[in-house]
């Protein structure tokens, strides 16, 4: 699910801004935005001062087509299932109070993550943001300090005090596939876990979206970026960073196993022996997280070199590579992925399965032989392997289910894989690529935000979770 994000205003429609103060250590387990003067320097110093670091860690569980974690809002809680989306910074849950509806998503209908809804009467601790609220300029991509207050009706002399009480305007959050969100702007209590799931703390006055209805968008979210709504920037983590240890497909939808999501000094720290490449920073999008792409290489075969645009951005703030959980698949612009596909083509001597490449959309399927008892990995060595090469001498060789995968069960001792990759749409705006989720398996990713770096570390995440206890017998 692309979540490549610029922000839209509706017209519309209790307390003072509150820091969060904290001062112990928590671990968590997970199963075209301009800059803006949005938060003051005496807000934004108050927070420094106030928000003690601790680390977290959530469990991180797969669907279909994405990593969820569990928040816990309200008093008393209320369990949520939200995407975890690099690629987006609002927080954002059904609301029960609008009989939340999700207009052409007809294939999510049975799905029981849309069960859940956040329902603003049964928390005690529930309530609207007011307009005067950073977030709330900040949702409402103001240039204008007064814009939102205006808009709920404040008076002149409420407005130059910027004392107006009146509760933020209604929003609508719009995504780059196409996906828009309407809703408020609330704030309630988030509970998060320490080191062990008895441990836990309670984040009070945290702020997300309760949205009433979305287009393409079932699923609520939780927004990693490094705008002020975002998760981490909340929790006082954008100084420190996180990681997360995405699960193999393979375990999409199992309940009894999750990996873990870490935040604070715990998920930068010990991580030299990780391939970091430099954090690049797009004057146009400066939220997201963007890598300098260098090559690709299939197989033995001599690197394929990439565009200047996959490492570098325009004058406007157009290109670079952005890193993102809320993309499936990996995008790259033409006429480079089509040069990439002439290369893979070149490496696999096995026929092509055409008839699966036109009922799935992929560009490159092939027909592989397998063994009666066989497991999605029993082939991986018939396929060439492919490298990535990002900025700082990075090389980071894919595990062979995050470029080619399955698409059919086996039938006649032959299996159906498909590469996983697609064309960037649209690559002139924007990023020109973008490094999806499925690529991003069995990969250890550190966002190191105070060394302004990306860490990439192969390896068995189910193991990792294992260890870590965040497997159910």
């Amino acid at each position: 699910m692309p979540r490549f994000l610029f922000f839209l205003v509706i017209a519309l429609f209790d307390e003072s801004f509150a820091i969060l103060e904290n001062h112990n250590s928590l671990i968590l387990g997970l199963t075209h935005s301009k800059t803006l003067p949005l938060i003051s320097e005496s807000w934004a110093n108050s927070t420094k001062r106030r928000l003690q670091m601790f680390d977290m860690m959530e469990p991180l569980r797969e669907v279909r087509d994405g990593y969820t974690i569990s928040l816990t809002l309200g008093t008393p809680p209320q369990v949520i299932q939200v995407y975890m989306d690099t690629g987006s910074d609002l927080t954002w849950v059904p609301c029960e109070n609008f009989s939340f509806d999700c207009i052409d998503c007809d294939e999510y209908k049975s799905n029981k993550l849309l069960m859940a809804r956040y329902s603003p009467s049964y928390s005690s601790t529930s309530l609207r943001d007011i307009c005067v609220s950073p977030f709330c300029i900040n949702i409402h991509n103001s240039d204008n300090f007064f814009d939102p207050c205006t808009v709920a009706g404040c008076s002149l002399s409420t407005l130059i005090r910027g004392t107006c009480p009146r509760p933020c305007p209604p929003f609508a959050y719009t995504y780059g596939a196409g996906g828009v969100v309407t809703g408020m702007l609330m704030r309630d209590v988030l509970r998060v876990h320490g080191n062990n799931p008895n441990n836990t703390k309670d984040i009070p006055k945290y702020r997300f979206g309760c949205v009433g209805s979305t287009y393409r968008e079932p699923i609520g979210i939780a927004g990693f970026g490094r705008g002020a709504l975002s998760l981490p920037s909340q929790l006082g983590f954008i100084g420190k960073g996180f990681s997360h240890c995405f699960l193999s497909f393979r375990f999409a939808n199992n309940p009894n196993i999750s990996s873990p999501l870490v935040l604070g000094g715990l998920a930068i720290s010990s991580k030299d022996h990780f391939q970091f490449s430099p954090m690049l920073k797009s004057a146009m999008y400066p939220n997201y997280y963007y890598i300098g792409l260098e090559a690709i290489t299939v197989g033995n075969r001599s690197a394929t070199e990439v565009p200047l645009s996959l490492r570098e951005f325009d004058s406007q703030g157009n290109g670079g590579m952005l890193i993102d959980s809320g993309t499936t698949y990996t995008h790259l612009p033409e006429p480079f992925y089509s040069n990439l596909l002439t290369v893979v083509k070149s490496a696999v001597t096995y026929p092509r399965a055409i008839e699966h490449e036109a009922k799935t959309g992929f560009d490159l399927c092939y027909k592989l032989p397998c063994l009666n008892n066989y497991t999605s990995t029993d082939d991986d060595f018939l396929l060439p392997s492919i490298t990535f090469h990002f900025l700082n001498n990075v090389s980071l060789v894919l595990p062979q289910g995050n470029s080619f995968y399955a698409v059919a069960a086996p039938s006649n001792s032959t299996v159906v894989k498909c590469l996983l990759f697609q064309s960037m749409e649209d690559g002139q705006y924007g990023p020109a690529g973008i490094y999806g989720s499925f690529q991003q398996q069995d990969v250890e990713v550190v966002y190191d935000l105070e060394k302004e770096r990306i860490g990439f570390l192969p390896r068995d995440c189910a193991s990792a979770a294992a260890s870590q206890g965040l497997h159910n017998n």
